[in-house]
């Protein structure tokens, strides 16, 4: 088969799967949107990976914008959201069905007027409309005698001491949602006085709706094709340093993505690949270190593409 036949049919195949898994997600947004005004709860839908703030790069969670409430002690109110979010730090892990990189979070936000029990019960209902029963829940063992009667015998309850939540200034016990050996959400108590709640919408489509797990170059695809539409380019700084780093991975791997930046980061690479069999053995003592930080050739790559 002509490569570029080969491409193409790569390319609509692409689409075809990329336009289902965006309905099935779009449905679950919805009855989530639906459900959350149903109970008086205002929502909104938030596209961008752009952060609220300049703690991070990318927002990496749907409560990033709200953190001067969850500090005001005169703010009360409840508020829920979808919010696009990104975390690099899962980026050697994608490709087990449970990291994205690239996700949306369901979030539900109170401050100082829902009660964890309350939280609680907000999400058994929701997942119920969807079908779906935890497998368990786990407790942080400092709340498991306060929290445990507020499940009501509904769901299994397991101790773990490792369910506790911090962004760095705001922290809180939290009790975490599971299915299938996977968690799928938690219920954060920030200060004592708050609920953060977040439920990850690929995770409970993988369950729900019988998606399949995307595949490492789909997740790097998707999470690239995130950072672009958020109106970033490639760089060597920031934001444009994380999408150059998505896309040479997705070189490295062989995979193909259509659209300029990536024919163009393929360009770059064959020029630095060029550069390395010309200077390799002239500075073959040379660290990885140095060869990055001199000419911008990561040797590892450059070694995965000669075994390639």
């Amino acid at each position: 088969m002509p490569i570029e036949i080969g491409v193409a049919i790569f390319r609509e195949g692409a689409r075809t799967a990329k336009e289902v898994a965006y309905v099935t997600a779009g449905r679950l947004i919805r009855r989530y949107q639906d459900f959350c005004l149903s109970k008086g709860i205002n929502f909104t839908r938030f596209e961008s990976v752009q952060p609220h703030d300049e703690t991070t790069l990318f927002c990496s969670a749907g409560m990033q914008q709200y953190k001067s409430f969850f500090s005001d002690p005169s703010y009360i109110g409840t508020v829920a959201n979808s919010q696009a979010c990104l975390r690099m730090g899962d980026l050697d892990e994608i490709g087990d069905g449970t990291h994205f990189l690239h996700f949306t979070m369901l979030g539900l936000f109170s401050f100082r007027e829902m009660t964890v029990g309350e939280a609680i019960d907000f999400w058994l209902e929701f997942l119920e409309t969807l079908g779906l029963v935890p497998d368990h829940v786990t407790i942080h063992p400092d709340r498991l005698t306060e929290w445990s009667p507020l499940y009501r015998g509904r769901v299994p309850i397991i101790p773990d001491s490792e369910c506790t939540w911090s962004d760095g200034s705001i922290s809180g016990y939290c009790t975490e949602f599971h299915k299938g050996a996977v968690e799928i959400g938690n219920i954060v108590n920030p200060l004592g006085t708050c609920i953060d709640a977040g439920f990850g919408l690929e995770r409970l489509d993988v369950i729900v709706n019988g998606i399949p797990a995307d595949n490492a170059l789909t997740t790097l695809r998707d999470t690239a094709m995130k950072v672009i539409e958020s109106g970033y380019r490639p760089g060597n700084k920031e934001q444009g340093y994380v999408l150059r780093k998505l896309l040479r991975r997705i070189c490295v791997m062989g995979g193909i993505l259509d659209h300029p930046f990536f024919e163009e980061e393929v360009e770059r690479q064959k020029r630095l690949r060029a550069k390395y069999v010309r200077l390799r053995d002239r500075y073959a003592d040379k660290s990885p270190e140095w060869w990055f930080d001199t000419h911008g050739i990561d040797v590892a790559e450059m070694r995965q593409l000669d075994r390639g």
